[in-house]
């Protein structure tokens, strides 16, 4: 039954992007089958990973590796810049939990928590970076004539692509506002089926969500200074 409804979400979702012209249907499909044998996967090797904690900070840098190329080619620039604003994001945060023991240096403390982190620093990061890149591409003459008032090629980009910039925000500081009230997020419903008590599973959600506030803030603010120094920029 699983099966079938696997299959039947994935369908839906195919035929609403095709037929509403929303991009090309296949996508849906790929990114389907991919979830499907990657997380297969995963659930094989991790039982492994857990065991040693060498494995574990493998593990950990190859989610930042495939999060950072993910981006690069989503965003279509080099993945240098991305990579330090997404690991700059997810540094601080990860080394505030564990190192003050907030939450424990345990490998089943450390691969979901890292792995919530790297995962909504790569979206904001793709997100903020395609914005402010396209937004300086169709503003370009208000650009231009910002530089013709006087300003210095840093700051007259920044007064275009920081606005649409920090919109890559939203969805964090939404789901930060309205958790609780409109859903209950997957660390919460985790830590409850893993037989915590309520308090203890909105602790944890509080501490994901903050965390990845955060880590996002501080991507989109290294992603906006990066393209408006002319460090990011699309081939």
């Amino acid at each position: 039954m699983l099966a079938i409804v696997l299959v039947a979400l994935t369908a839906l979702g195919t035929v609403v992007v095709w037929r509403g012209e929303l991009g090309r249907g296949r996508a849906v499909v790929i990114a389907a089958v991919r979830a499907v044998a990657q997380l297969a996967a995963v659930s094989f090797v991790i039982t492994a990973i857990l065991r040693s904690g060498w494995w574990t900070g493998l593990f950990v840098l190859l989610m930042f590796a495939v999060a950072a190329v993910t981006s690069a080619r989503r965003v279509g620039v080099r993945l240098g810049g991305i990579a330090v604003a997404i690991g700059g994001g997810v540094l601080p945060v990860l080394a505030l939990v564990l190192g003050t023991g907030v939450l424990p240096w345990k490998p089943i403390s450390v691969v979901p928590i890292a792995g919530i982190v790297i995962g909504g620093a790569m979206s904001a990061t793709s997100q903020a970076a395609r914005r402010a890149l396209d937004e300086l591409k169709t503003r370009h003459g208000e650009y231009e004539a910002a530089l013709a008032l006087g300003f210095m090629r840093r700051a007259a980009a920044l007064e275009i692509c920081r606005p649409s910039a920090g919109q890559a925000l939203i969805p964090a500081l939404d789901q930060t506002r309205t958790v609780g009230l409109v859903t209950l997020p997957g660390a919460y419903v985790g830590v409850l089926l893993g037989g915590a008590s309520p308090v203890q599973a909105g602790v944890t959600q509080v501490l994901v969500l903050i965390g990845l506030l955060a880590a996002e803030s501080i991507a989109v603010l290294l992603v906006v200074q990066f393209v408006a120094a002319g460090l990011l920029a699309r081939d």
